[in-house]
């Protein structure tokens, strides 16, 4: 055999040595060590920092159903569904964008950073200097010093999951998540109080506020301090206990536990409110499965005086076999957001004591109206408002039919409980007690008459056939001289009837107002006092009118310049008097007195959608997408549903107001042009306000209800962004005009940067990208694209498909 030549050693020598530096990095690569200055950057096929043994990861995770939202996270890395233990940020967590980075600093540890580098997230280390990251086997993230001390880790600020190893001192929480797949804070907490008290309770959202423990371990014994305790211990065998000062262990699991060695153990707060134990197969195989949890029955356990309980209001709550709380709407009740099943039901019919009192006037019984439903083993134990007794079932059933506060009423011994909406802590119970459901007969359907408000069809149809069969009877019965002389006297009667009720809707718009003198009105408002808002055709002031009781209101005082004012007058109080609709402000009356014209409305407590949507505090995703539904739904209604078609002509967030519930309610008909049915457009001056304005309003062309379907698209930007549509203040001037910058960030996909980044919204990102590709549709500059709003709601809904919108801008698209 030969010998290797003296020349070949050297090179392979020279080789290796050469090769040193990138084995080396692939190790940090690996995620062995991470040292200051490396980053890791959020795409699709990032790769991790590995434990040791491969069993832990630290990175980016792609939220579900988000195309370039990731998640700075700690995770099971041999687990196929990706278990999440661990994630950066809590109140909100830090997602980020495609291509933000988290980088690893001396001085302030982990942060991270978008795109464009501003900060979103960081460990902030301000003792030591950190020299580099390390992803334990225990599903730590620590960040070391040269001397490998810990300076930061992530098990001293968990999430909603606690793993072998990890300990939670006095004054540490776990917070839930909002559900199962949004991160965002839920309601849910587990604190080991300084008392030394380990408690699960509710917190009142968006604050801090804690509510009365649903469960406590009663480790906090005042009479022997020694007894408290001091810390949650998660040990490596998998046993999870409260140890006391005295060395003591109180358990909170009542069953055994597994094997650490054979299988991954974590305890999690679920974002139902259950805190439990799960364990995993190391192999890889099977799925996670429930060892036991606390409390015993959650759906008992939490009785709130004030908010909804495990389930939304108007929901019960029932365990599956995992002791998990699942949340059910009652009969004839459906959830208000279908993809939140542990949300708020709502009634399918309408109940209260207008309705009733309505259907009482047009000669209704109520007990006609309604039936109970008896739903089994059920109470709502914090919705009672008065108890009976002594009652019999009837009475109690009777009692509720006819109390137009009665939503339930549950009898039990000799007790009537009834219960007003909304209902709470809804739960399944074994005691010996009846609950009753009241709901709206199937055969009653309420449908609007006019300004005269609501009848019942049905009971008007049967009064008619009643009266057929009293006509044919008297005919069969007589001569045919008397049936003669009967049929012209009917013939001659049901013309003066036809005349009279045709007499009546000539001027039905003016039957359900109250004709206010200019006296009554000032004395109303205390002289005109108190200012609530004003505009271009007038000023709205807060009076109180006195009728039965006290009733607030808001009178507009209108402003006219040129004899065309007395028609914008009459306009706007025949429109509104005929209108009725939840999302459009009620007319209660008005003055026409000499020069002296003025509009009594509802008032509404809330203000104007402006002031709340641009005011500091932005309300939450969902209120903004319900305000938007609202406002187009009653447009649809002023534009396709009432008796005479109304164009607002002047869409805006100051004419937007919000009621006791925070619903909207279209406001200031002042502006509008009515059409009769048979009119598809009309031409008139140029109305409206800067920035809402349609197009055609400036070149002459023919006005049409798609000048309201333009404004409400500006509007619904404003909505999303919490912005106003024209703003010179920004510091780019590319967002000084929300349609031409959310076309922008349409086009090139970053719609991330409209909503700032809120977790909210971007974890609702489908809605979000439908509503903004709306809002384009809308704002198109020639209004025969534009979508009908019937088209716009069914689009909002999410009825009909949403294709992506042209450039609204014809100009735009030439130079771009």
């Amino acid at each position: 055999m030969a010998s290797s030549s003296p020349s070949k050693h050297v090179f392979l020598l020279a080789l290796f040595v050469l090769l040193l530096p990138i084995s080396a990095f692939a190790q940090t690569n690996n995620g062995l060590n991470i040292s200051v200055g490396t980053s890791l950057t959020a795409t699709q096929n990032s790769s991790p920092r590995l434990s040791p043994s491969g069993d832990f990861a630290f990175g980016f995770c792609q939220l579900p159903n988000q195309n370039n939202l990731f998640l700075l996270c700690i995770w099971y890395a041999k687990i196929p569904d990706k278990t999440i233990v661990w994630y950066a940020g809590n109140n909100p967590p830090a997602t980020a964008q495609t291509g933000s980075k988290v980088s690893l600093t001396s001085d302030r540890g982990l942060v991270l950073t978008d795109t464009q580098g501003k900060e979103l997230w960081t460990s902030d280390i301000v003792v030591g200097d950190v020299y580099k990251g390390v992803m334990t086997d225990q599903g730590n993230f620590q960040l070391q010093d040269r001397s490998s001390e810990t300076l930061w880790q992530s098990f001293d600020h968990p999430t909603d999951t606690i793993l072998p190893s990890q300990v939670i001192d006095r004054g540490g929480i776990l917070s839930s998540r909002r559900t199962e797949t949004n991160f965002t804070r839920g309601r849910f907490q587990l604190r080991l109080q300084q008392d030394g008290n380990l408690v699960l309770n509710t917190i009142n959202l968006p604050t801090d506020f804690a509510n009365t423990p649903y469960y406590a371990s009663g480790t906090d014994d005042e009479t022997n301090s020694s007894t408290s305790g001091m810390q949650l211990v998660f040990n490596e065998t998998g046993s999870i206990y409260v140890s006391r000062k005295n060395g003591e262990r109180f358990g909170l699991a009542d069953g055994g536990v597994v094997s650490s060695r054979d299988n991954y153990i974590r305890a999690t707060l679920n974002f139902d409110g259950v805190f439990a134990q799960y364990y995993h197969p190391k192999n890889g195989s099977g799925s996670w499965t429930y060892l036991w949890s606390i409390p015993g029955d959650i759906c008992l356990n939490i009785l709130l005086d004030l908010g909804a309980g495990v389930c939304g209001f108007n929901s019960v709550c029932t365990l599956n076999q995992e002791n998990r709380p699942t949340c059910k709407c009652p009969r004839n009740y459906t959830l208000i957001d279908p993809n939140d099943e542990y949300g708020d039901c709502k009634p399918d019919f309408i109940q209260g004591c207008a309705e009733d009192e309505l259907f009482g006037s047009q000669g209704g019984d109520v007990l006609d109206l309604y039936d109970l439903v008896e739903v089994p083993n059920t109470n709502w134990p914090t919705s009672d408002y008065i108890v009976l007794r002594p009652f019999t079932a009837d009475m109690c059933r009777e009692s509720c039919l006819r109390d137009c506060l009665c939503a339930v009423a549950i009898f039990g011994g000799e007790a009537c409980w009834k219960k007003k909406l909304p209902l709470s802590n809804g739960r399944v119970v074994n005691e010996n007690s009846r609950a009753f459901l009241k709901v709206r007969k199937a055969k009653y359907s309420i449908l609007p008459n006019g300004s005269h408000g609501l009848v019942p069809k049905v009971l008007e149809k049967e009064k008619d056939q009643d009266t057929l069969i009293l006509v044919g009877s008297v005919l069969l019965g007589s001569s045919v001289f008397v049936n003669f002389l009967f049929i012209a006297a009917a013939c001659l009667g049901f013309f003066f009837i036809y005349q009279k009720k045709k007499g009546k809707t000539v001027n039905v718009s003016a039957v359900n107002l109250r004709c206010f003198t200019y006296k009554e009105l000032e004395a109303a408002t205390d002289g005109f006092k108190e200012e609530l808002g004003r505009g271009a055709f007038g000023i709205v002031y807060k009076g109180i009118i006195q009728t039965s009781s006290s009733v607030v209101v808001a009178v507009k005082k209108l402003n006219f310049m040129a004899r065309e004012s007395e028609k914008e007058f009459r306009n706007e109080v025949n429109a509104i008097a005929q209108t009725h609709h939840k999302n459009l402000v009620r007319l209660l009356g008005y003055c026409d007195e000499g020069q002296d014209r003025m509009l009594v409305y509802e008032y509404l407590s809330n203000g104007t959608l402006a002031s709340f949507v641009f005011a500091d505090k932005k309300p939450s995703w969902k209120e903004r997408t319900e305000f938007a539904l609202g406002v187009a739904k009653g447009l649809l209604y002023l534009h396709e549903e009432c008796s005479t078609q109304i164009i607002h002509c002047d869409i805006k967030p100051q004419n937007i107001l919000l009621d006791d519930f925070y619903n909207v309610k279209i406001s200031d008909f002042g502006l509008a042009k009515l059409l009769m049915m048979n009119q598809s457009q009309t031409q008139t001056a140029v109305r409206g306000t800067k920035g809402y304005v349609a197009p055609e309003w400036f070149r002459n062309k023919a006005i049409t209800a798609k000048v309201d379907v333009y404004s409400f698209g500006v509007v619904l930007l404003e909505i999303i962004c919490c912005r106003r549509s024209v703003d010179m203040e920004v510091t780019d001037e590319r967002q000084e005009i929300l349609t031409d910058w959310a076309y922008d960030c349409f086009r090139e996909g970053t719609l991330e940067f409209l909503v700032n980044w809120e977790a909210e919204a971007l974890n609702d990102i489908k809605t979000l990208e439908t509503y903004v590709k709306v809002s384009m549709w809308c704002v198109q500059e020639n209004p025969s694209v534009r979508p009908t709003i019937r088209k716009v709601v069914q689009m909002l809904e999410g009825v009909v498909e949403v294709h992506d919108p042209p450039c609204p801008f014809p100009a735009y698209s030439i130079t771009n």
